[in-house]
């Protein structure tokens, strides 16, 4: 780790050029930022994602905006109806070349147009805004860690696929094949552009993450002249919500909650609807695997009650992403890489979700918290810590420099998914 931990005349090239780049990383954020970009606002995302398109042109790379595919979702009536957001931006560069990266990182937020549109500036060296630290902070330095790269000797000697979507925080459900595709497209390491935590602390292990939502349909009567003829939905679906947060505890690392329940009518009125949403976290496949089959019990049950019958929709979206040997290694690499900049990163295992989860089930070993550092994510109190633009965006470009030049062994840390 001697190499990794100690600065070449790239790295200290990369580092001087991305501190003068700080305020223009920043000035980017706040321009992307004032644009509400919430998961479904399709208008606030498609003004955005040129905008990203021509700032990523920057680089010397194939640039594209792409529509992904629709996607069920369950409305509040209970019925299915196909999904539409915005493009997903797809950038390539250099696809010959002996090591290959796929970066990833998403410019939804998680804030509807009227809710959280303010930015403004904190003591402390803070900056809140929507979206500031999750994530257009750290698409911008991102981009800036990549120009500083291409502007330097190695270039040639990485290539890379970057996947930018517009649908992270609701699932991936319309870009989840094109982080596939690009992970599968040769890359050796993914990097991915989640913020860091506040401390600089950074994701080790994630758990996978579900979205189920279960319709019950029952039969409406008057309440006072012919209860006994009514079937009622919302007491099917009160009993599935007590079976469902009765699974709490019963499997190590696996967790449910349930979001929301839909439907109902006056109260003169049996229920014949109710929309049961919820999610539900487990740490590896055989725990996922468990998970599903306590859902479909509990959904069996409540359709087999007299007068009600059903539809469940969802699963696990994410797969797991435990540490194995490879994480573990590109965590070690990463780690040391930080000691050079004078950071001692931390990688955290945590039970939060991201793209990382989709290009690690795809094959390639990632880190995936290499944006800025900040708080209170999804919140109207988010923030950037400004000087992390700078430090992280360093982070970044050394990487790059150690797996161009080979400090960083790619192809090896790769090999060792299998074991």
């Amino acid at each position: 780790m001697t190499q990794l931990s100690s600065l070449s005349r790239e790295d200290e090239a990369a580092r001087e050029r991305l501190a003068a780049a700080a305020p223009d990383m920043i000035a980017r954020t706040r321009a992307w930022s004032s644009i509400n970009t919430g998961s479904y606002n399709i208008a606030g995302l498609k003004m955005l994602a040129p905008k990203l398109a021509d700032a990523f042109s920057a680089l010397e790379a194939d640039v594209r905006l792409v529509e992904g595919p629709g996607f069920d979702t369950v409305g509040a009536d209970g019925r299915v109806v196909q999904m539409h957001t915005g493009p997903i931006v797809k950038v390539s560069s250099r696809p010959a070349a002996p090591i290959q990266v796929v970066l990833s990182g998403h410019y939804d937020t998680v804030f509807p147009p009227g809710t959280f549109e303010t930015i403004r500036d904190l003591d402390n060296g803070r900056i809140n805004g929507p979206g500031m630290a999750d994530m257009k902070g750290g698409l911008s330095l991102m981009l800036e860690a990549l120009r500083t790269f291409e502007s330097g000797p190695l270039k040639d000697r990485l290539g890379y696929q970057i996947v930018i979507t517009p649908d992270e925080e609701i699932g991936n459900f319309a870009s989840s094949a094109a982080l596939t595709e690009a992970a599968r497209s040769g890359a050796h390491i993914g990097m991915t552009y989640e913020p860091a935590m506040e401390t600089g602390a950074m994701s080790g292990g994630r758990k996978g993450s579900a979205v189920f939502d279960i319709v019950l349909h029952g039969r409406a009567a008057h309440a006072g002249r012919a209860k006994e003829e009514g079937r009622s939905a919302i007491e099917a679906a009160a009993e599935l919500v007590l079976g469902l947060e009765a699974l709490n505890g019963q499997r190590d690392g696996v967790t449910f909650n349930v979001g929301a329940i839909e439907g109902g009518s006056p109260v003169n009125i049996v229920p014949d609807l109710a929309v049961v949403r919820f999610g539900a976290r487990a740490p590896d496949a055989e725990a996922s695997a468990w998970a599903t089959r306590e859902v479909e019990r509990l959904f069996a049950r409540a359709s087999a009650r007299d007068g009600i019958h059903g539809h469940l929709h969802g699963g696990f979206y994410r797969p797991p992403k435990p540490r194995n040997a490879a994480q573990q290694a590109l965590f070690d690499a990463v780690h040391a890489t930080g000691q050079a900049i004078g950071l001692e990163l931390e990688f955290v295992d945590t039970g939060g979700v991201c793209e990382g989860n989709n290009i690690f089930a795809a094959g390639v070993p990632n880190v995936d918290t290499l944006g800025v550092r900040g708080g209170r994510i999804h919140s109207d109190e988010e923030f950037v810590i400004v000087e992390s633009f700078a430090e992280r965006a360093t982070l970044s470009a050394l990487i790059l420099n150690r797996l161009a030049d080979g400090r960083m062994d790619a192809k090896r840390i790769k090999e060792l998914m299998g074991r």
